[in-house]
């Protein structure tokens, strides 16, 4: 349990109907299992310390009594384990019997769960025997011990405050208002469901629905224990499906085994979810909380870490979100070239990538906008960095792509510029690029002017991270369609047109620039070969990418980020180099800043946006000195 991260397993014990005393040993296994993969909370089925399916055995008093000290087993054994364990039992409190769930650590029932939503149809006939649980806590005397007792027990963890424990029991579940819903609203970032679900055709697929969807609601995790093999199979079959989900990514599943799941949920990333959501600002109904304490211990995580976390890992659903993203950015442009009563959009093409999608983008748009011929302008504009591969491309693409071209050389309009200013064109240094990039702006603005358009930026989410952008250069358009798409991502739109162009021209031109280094094209080629490559200077994008999903859309601290980098990309990169654009990552979000606070309008496509109308609004003259002490404290 470390950095927001807490191992949290689901089992399925063999279950040995009405022997309570057999099913204690099982389930004593299945705790110190799981406390030797130092997990920190077990989930166990629905009444597992009897069998679920013992029918009107539930209501002798030998059997109750057998369940109550089968409890009392688990609870000597927890004592010399580091694990929260949940498992079910019926209770009988005064002339009541209620379906209950036990929360057990080092040594005592830290409370008892009711269920609340009690089932009367075919196999279930629960209200035959069961209680329904009351809404608010009372206290119980349960083996000589008082203990909490309702439906609105939590459980927190006061090593951990992001690690709250709410519990609802099967059939709570399924009902239109579960019990979750206000233990998520309380607080709760892992709710826990002991469950005896039987299977049938279609009900698999539907219990995982309906766990991804809860999970997603609530922003939490979830945990189902369901019982298994050892159930009587008189009527009715159990699968032991047990799943683990976290805001509606399942992390774990096993199915028709009886055994242990397990999965790192990272609490602390749910927790600031939620704080980022109005939904989770309602007041809640008042629960009562129990805390307990854990070990706080290092983890070798069990979960993967994507290392391209904006790029889904499924070629089928990779190549869904690109065509979802295409759509988005030609929607946008179509609907403010119509309201701009734009005749053209107007791109610089300098056959690099962010250009070649935003000139694919813009294709789309005028067939979208229905505008006839004419009506997408590729301005290419060669100068001191221009290389003949990237401006052949440029003419292929504009050609491919069925798009008006103009070619304007700013060589000589620079040069003239340059001297105007009093400055050598043998100074190569920050000046002489920007002189580059804003006469480039400045071209396409008066085109535009020219022919009624309106022109589409190509700048896209990762420079805008970095501030990597002329400012009033590149950094300026009149409607921005790359802008919340990071670099990573936009390979593979590329990809995706190519795979899918008709045009062989077109599909040679977007194979070359996917193969070309990313450059500005500031300063001048060596050997007619791209000088400038932007991943030497900058950093790889694909490590920038990571860091501003990580830091910026999940609000990791810099340290965690690091860590989880470190695992994305082992034996790709090693420690010192992925600490080193981390650093420069930091460094540049915040002193860059400026110019996001003055962005052109763009479609945001995805959950990450910069846009300071809506997305990110962080004043531009902040200090990053408590990142940067997180970062070089999780070196120490």
């Amino acid at each position: 349990m470390h950095d927001g991260f807490v191992r949290i397993a689901a089992g399925t014990p063999q279950v040995f109907l009405a022997d309570t005393q057999k099913n204690a040993r099982a389930i004593i296994e299945m705790m110190r299992a799981a406390d030797a993969r130092r997990a920190k909370l077990l989930v166990l089925p629905e009444m597992c310390l009897t069998g679920y399916s013992v029918g009107d055995l539930v209501l002798k008093d030998t059997l109750l009594r057998g369940a109550l000290n089968a409890l009392e087993e688990l609870c000597r054994a927890s004592e010399a384990l580091d694990v929260v364990t949940v498992a079910g039992l019926p209770l009988a409190v005064g002339n009541r019997l209620f379906n209950c769930a036990a929360v057990i650590h080092k040594g005592r029932v830290l409370g008892a769960v009711p269920k609340t939503h009690l089932p009367n149809y075919a196999e279930y006939y629960e209200l035959r025997h069961f209680a329904p649980g009351p809404a608010q806590a009372e206290n119980i005397v349960l083996n000589g011990e008082s203990v909490p007792f309702g439906a609105d027990l939590l459980f927190r963890c006061i090593n951990m405050p992001e690690f709250c424990l709410g519990i609802e029991i099967c059939e709570d579940l399924w009902v239109p208002n579960p019990p979750g819903v206000a233990h998520a609203l309380a607080g709760a970032t892992v709710i826990a469901n002991p469950s005896a679900s039987n299977e049938l055709v279609g009900k698999a697929d539907y219990r995982r629905l309906l766990l991804e969807s809860q999970s997603a609601r609530l922003v939490c995790g979830y945990v189902y224990a369901d019982a298994g093999q050892g159930e009587s199979s008189m009527d009715s079959v159990f699968a032991g499906h047990d799943l683990i989900y976290e805001n509606g990514e399942r992390l774990a599943e096993s199915r028709w085994e009886n055994g242990l799941i397990f999965a790192d949920v990272d609490a602390a990333y749910l927790a600031s979810e939620r704080r980022r959501m109005n939904a989770f600002r309602e007041a809640a109904q008042p629960h009562r909380e129990i805390p307990f304490a854990l070990h706080m211990e290092a983890l070798d995580l069990s979960r993967a870490v994507a290392p391209l976390p904006f790029v889904p890992q499924n070629a089928a659903e990779r190549e869904q979100r690109c065509e979802q993203i295409l759509r988005i950015q030609a929607g946008g442009l179509a609907r403010r070239m119509a309201h701009a009563h734009a005749k053209c959009a107007v791109i610089g093409v300098s056959g690099g990538l962010d250009s070649t999608l935003a000139l694919i983008v813009a294709a789309r748009a005028a067939r979208l906008a229905g505008l006839g011929e004419g009506s997408v302008v590729a301005v290419t504009m060669p100068c001191f960095g221009t290389t003949e591969r990237t401006h052949a491309n440029a003419l292929k693409l504009a050609e491919g792509l069925g798009a008006q071209l103009i070619e304007v050389n700013i060589a000589e309009s620079t040069l003239t510029h340059l001297r105007d200013i009093g400055h050598s064109p043998d100074d190569h240094d920050v000046t002489y690029e920007n002189a580059q990039a804003r006469e480039r702006t400045q071209v396409l603005m008066d085109i535009a002017n020219q022919r009624g358009g309106l022109v589409v930026g190509t700048g896209d989410l990762s420079e805008l991270a970095l501030g990597w952008a002329t400012y009033n250069g590149d950094h300026m358009s009149m409607y921005g369609v790359n802008a919340s798409i990071p670099k990573t991502l936009i390979r593979h739109l590329v990809r995706y047109v190519a795979d899918a162009a008709e045009n062989p021209l077109l599909r040679e031109a977007l194979l070359d620039v996917l193969d070309t280094p990313v450059s500005p094209e500031l300063l001048p080629p060596v050997d007619g070969v791209i000088a400038q490559r932007t991943e030497d200077i900058v950093g790889p994008y694909e490590l920038h990418d990571f860091m501003l999903y990580h830091i910026v859309r999940r609000g990791e601290s810099p340290k965690k980020a690091l860590r989880l980098a470190k695992i994305a990309f082992a034996g790709q990169y090693d420690d010192e180099t992925i600490l080193r654009w981390e650093k420069t990552f930091l460094r540049r979000f915040f002193q860059q800043q400026f110019k996001r606070s003055c962005l052109p309008d763009g479609p945001k496509v995805g959950s990450v946006s910069l846009s300071p109308r809506a997305d990110w609004r962080m004043p531009s003259d902040a200090f990053s000195a408590l990142w940067d002490a997180d970062l070089e404290n999780g070196q120490a």
